[in-house]
């Protein structure tokens, strides 16, 4: 029954990535789990959440006052 349950798999990544970047992103994503627990790509799915860099701080600090 285990293997009839699909992978979902969120992604959280601040916003400013390319479309073919988040292709590429979600390419090589799906080969990953598909490998890793055995199960078939079509039963694959990848949820892309994108915040703005207001919406996401590290060490106190918001990503929009990071250095880059």
């Amino acid at each position: 029954l285990w293997r009839t349950i699909m992978p979902i798999i969120t992604v959280k990544m601040l916003e400013g990535r390319t479309e073919e970047q988040k292709r590429a992103l979600v390419e090589e994503v799906t080969e990953a789990v598909s490998k890793t627990v055995n199960a078939p790509k079509e039963n694959i799915s990848i949820i892309i959440e994108e915040m703005s860099n207001v919406h996401y701080a590290k060490a106190g600090v918001l990503a929009k006052d990071m250095k880059k």
